[in-house]
Protein backbone atom coordinates (compact mmCIF):
# COMPACT_ATOMS: atom_id res chain seq x y z
CA UNK A 1 0.00 0.00 0.00
CA UNK A 2 1.37 3.54 -0.83
CA UNK A 3 1.23 6.45 0.99
CA UNK A 4 2.63 8.27 3.67
CA UNK A 5 5.77 6.52 5.05
CA UNK A 6 5.06 3.44 7.31
CA UNK A 7 1.60 2.38 5.73
CA UNK A 8 3.30 0.17 3.19
CA UNK A 9 5.43 -0.89 6.43
CA UNK A 10 2.31 -2.30 8.42
CA UNK A 11 0.79 -4.17 5.26
CA UNK A 12 4.38 -5.89 5.24
CA UNK A 13 4.18 -6.87 8.73
CA UNK A 14 0.59 -7.60 8.68
CA UNK A 15 0.60 -9.69 5.84
CA UNK A 16 3.63 -11.53 7.39
CA UNK A 17 2.67 -11.93 10.43
CA UNK A 18 -0.57 -13.02 9.67
CA UNK A 19 0.98 -16.08 7.69
CA UNK A 20 3.77 -16.56 10.17
CA UNK A 21 0.55 -16.95 12.57
CA UNK A 22 -1.21 -18.88 10.52
CA UNK A 23 1.19 -21.51 9.87
CA UNK A 24 2.56 -22.03 13.29
CA UNK A 25 -1.35 -22.34 14.48
CA UNK A 26 -1.90 -24.85 11.70
CA UNK A 27 1.62 -26.33 12.82
CA UNK A 28 0.36 -27.15 16.26
CA UNK A 29 -2.87 -28.04 14.79
CA UNK A 30 -1.31 -31.05 13.22
CA UNK A 31 0.95 -31.72 15.78
CA UNK A 32 -1.72 -32.42 18.07
CA UNK A 33 -3.55 -34.56 15.52
CA UNK A 34 -5.74 -32.72 13.23
CA UNK A 35 -4.45 -33.73 10.01
CA UNK A 36 -5.18 -30.94 7.78
CA UNK A 37 -6.63 -33.41 4.98
CA UNK A 38 -9.10 -32.69 2.29
CA UNK A 39 -10.66 -34.50 1.58
CA UNK A 40 -10.92 -36.77 4.81
CA UNK A 41 -8.13 -39.24 4.00
CA UNK A 42 -7.09 -37.67 0.97
CA UNK A 43 -3.90 -34.88 0.46
CA UNK A 44 -2.77 -33.05 3.47
CA UNK A 45 -2.41 -29.35 2.70
CA UNK A 46 1.24 -28.56 3.50
CA UNK A 47 2.02 -25.67 5.75
CA UNK A 48 3.90 -23.50 3.17
CA UNK A 49 0.73 -23.88 1.17
CA UNK A 50 -1.48 -22.20 4.46
CA UNK A 51 1.49 -19.85 4.65
CA UNK A 52 1.01 -19.21 0.50
CA UNK A 53 -2.36 -18.71 0.31
CA UNK A 54 -2.91 -16.71 3.91
CA UNK A 55 -0.05 -14.08 2.47
CA UNK A 56 -1.78 -14.46 -0.95
CA UNK A 57 -5.63 -13.21 0.44
CA UNK A 58 -4.28 -10.47 2.81
CA UNK A 59 -2.61 -9.04 0.05
CA UNK A 60 -5.85 -8.63 -1.61
CA UNK A 61 -7.17 -7.26 1.49
CA UNK A 62 -3.65 -4.74 1.04
CA UNK A 63 -4.74 -3.75 -2.19
CA UNK A 64 -8.49 -3.28 -1.04
CA UNK A 65 -7.10 -0.79 1.95
CA UNK A 66 -5.06 1.00 -0.75
CA UNK A 67 -8.05 1.47 -3.38
CA UNK A 68 -10.38 2.63 -0.86
CA UNK A 69 -7.74 4.54 0.76
CA UNK A 70 -7.60 6.40 -2.98
CA UNK A 71 -11.19 6.64 -3.50
CA UNK A 72 -13.24 6.19 -0.52
CA UNK A 73 -14.76 9.14 1.63
CA UNK A 74 -15.01 6.80 4.72
CA UNK A 75 -12.09 3.82 3.82
CA UNK A 76 -11.75 2.37 7.62
CA UNK A 77 -15.40 2.20 7.88
CA UNK A 78 -15.93 0.49 4.23
CA UNK A 79 -12.78 -1.49 5.12
CA UNK A 80 -13.61 -2.87 7.88
CA UNK A 81 -17.10 -3.75 6.87
CA UNK A 82 -16.29 -5.65 3.31
CA UNK A 83 -12.98 -7.53 5.26
CA UNK A 84 -15.67 -9.16 7.80
CA UNK A 85 -17.73 -9.96 5.47
CA UNK A 86 -15.50 -11.23 3.32
CA UNK A 87 -13.70 -13.75 6.06
CA UNK A 88 -17.27 -14.30 6.81
CA UNK A 89 -17.49 -15.94 3.52
CA UNK A 90 -14.43 -17.66 3.73
CA UNK A 91 -15.76 -19.47 6.54
CA UNK A 92 -18.06 -21.75 4.62
CA UNK A 93 -15.60 -23.68 2.12
CA UNK A 94 -13.62 -25.43 5.00
CA UNK A 95 -17.02 -27.10 5.82
CA UNK A 96 -18.25 -27.75 2.02
CA UNK A 97 -15.07 -29.66 1.40
CA UNK A 98 -15.55 -33.59 2.42
CA UNK A 99 -13.08 -32.88 5.53
CA UNK A 100 -13.21 -34.13 8.65
CA UNK A 101 -14.36 -31.73 11.83
CA UNK A 102 -10.90 -31.00 13.42
CA UNK A 103 -9.66 -29.97 9.61
CA UNK A 104 -12.88 -27.82 8.63
CA UNK A 105 -12.72 -26.34 12.21
CA UNK A 106 -9.04 -25.74 12.42
CA UNK A 107 -9.21 -23.93 8.66
CA UNK A 108 -11.89 -21.51 9.62
CA UNK A 109 -9.67 -20.93 12.97
CA UNK A 110 -6.84 -19.80 10.45
CA UNK A 111 -8.78 -17.79 8.56
CA UNK A 112 -10.14 -15.91 11.70
CA UNK A 113 -6.67 -15.91 12.93
CA UNK A 114 -5.60 -13.92 9.83
CA UNK A 115 -8.36 -11.95 9.71
CA UNK A 116 -7.83 -10.31 13.55
CA UNK A 117 -4.18 -9.88 12.46
CA UNK A 118 -4.94 -7.99 8.90
CA UNK A 119 -8.25 -6.27 9.84
CA UNK A 120 -6.94 -4.28 12.24
CA UNK A 121 -3.52 -3.06 11.14
CA UNK A 122 -4.65 -1.92 8.07
CA UNK A 123 -7.75 0.16 9.28
CA UNK A 124 -5.46 1.36 11.95
CA UNK A 125 -3.54 2.53 9.24
CA UNK A 126 -6.32 3.77 6.94
CA UNK A 127 -7.29 5.32 10.34
CA UNK A 128 -4.51 7.29 10.61
CA UNK A 129 -4.10 7.74 7.08
CA UNK A 130 -7.39 9.67 6.65
CA UNK A 131 -6.88 11.62 9.61
CA UNK A 132 -3.43 13.74 8.38
CA UNK A 133 -5.44 14.52 5.27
Amino acid sequence: MSGPAGTGAVAVVAVVAAAALSTSAAALARAAGVGLEVPDGGETIPLAGIAAVTAACSAVGVALAAALGRWSAQPTRWFVRVTVALTAISLAPPFLVDASAGTSLTLAGLHVLAAAVVIPALARSLRLRSARR
